[in-house]
């Protein structure tokens, strides 16, 4: 069974020598899937080239210009939709997600053109760290289709390929982003902070602790400056993964 060959991969990682040994096996599983291209990828930062943001992985000849010519990152429904997953997910899932998006049409120009060029489907796999997502694993080109149970091993697969080529590529960036992270939180803090994750607003929240949503929102404010977090949303996803909240 195809599954073996996902469990017997596993156990054989950290046995791997070197990025080269691992590049090499992992693409003969691919093969073996069905999978034509790849993409063991970091995720994108704003002072980043995106071209420097590949740690591994084979595209279609001259997609990888094409979609960084249109600007395609900057639509493209996959890309939004990882930045909620907390597991793997099929490329064809995500358009539905954005039905009202004023980038509606842009994103299924990308798919179209993905298409085009040889990407007709796939698979991403978020990677996720102390602070939040960190990179993805990406498998496309003809569709396959993945039971529940495969989509689960490709998640571990993915989370211990990263970190093996984080390490060999950036040492320094392998350590910040595995570095224990130190957070005290006031008790209020932590209060709204879990209402927060329940989906509460700042009106919602003060009704319940007692307090103005202005109180609310300096909590908030304060809670998202200790978790180094860009906006609410990115402060409920790092707190669920530092177990601050469940």
């Amino acid at each position: 069974m195809k599954i073996n060959l996902l469990v017997q991969f596993l156990a054989l990682i950290d046995e791997l020598r070197d990025r080269e040994e691992a590049t090499s096996e992992f693409e003969r599983l691919l093969a073996l899937y069905g999978f034509e291209y790849y993409g063991l990828i970091q995720a994108p930062r704003p002072v980043k080239n995106p071209e420097t943001l590949l740690l591994a992985g084979r595209l279609p000849d001259g997609w990888l210009e094409t979609y960084l010519r249109k600007r395609y990152m900057q639509v493209d429904p996959t890309v939004r939709y990882l930045g909620h997953a907390q597991e793997g997910f099929r490329w064809r899932d995500t358009l539905s997600a954005f039905r009202a998006s004023p980038h509606r049409k842009r994103m299924e120009r990308m798919m179209v053109d993905a298409r085009q060029n040889g990407l007709e489907d796939g698979y991403m796999f978020p990677v996720h760290g102390r602070r939040g997502l960190i990179g993805c694993l990406s498998l496309c080109g003809k569709p396959v289709d993945l039971e529940e149970i495969e989509v689960g091993l490709f998640d571990s697969i993915a989370r211990r390929l990263y970190w093996k080529f984080i390490h060999a590529a950036d040492p320094e960036a392998a350590a910040r982003l595995s570095a224990v992270v130190d957070v005290e939180l006031t008790r209020r803090e932590m209060e709204a902070l879990s209402l927060l994750a329940e989906g509460m607003t700042s009106n919602e929240i003060g009704r319940v602790l007692g307090i103005s949503s202005h109180t609310v929102d300096w909590y908030m404010n304060g809670i998202q400056l200790k978790l180094g977090a860009r906006n609410r949303h990115h402060a409920t996803a790092i707190a669920f993964r530092l177990g601050l909240v469940s």
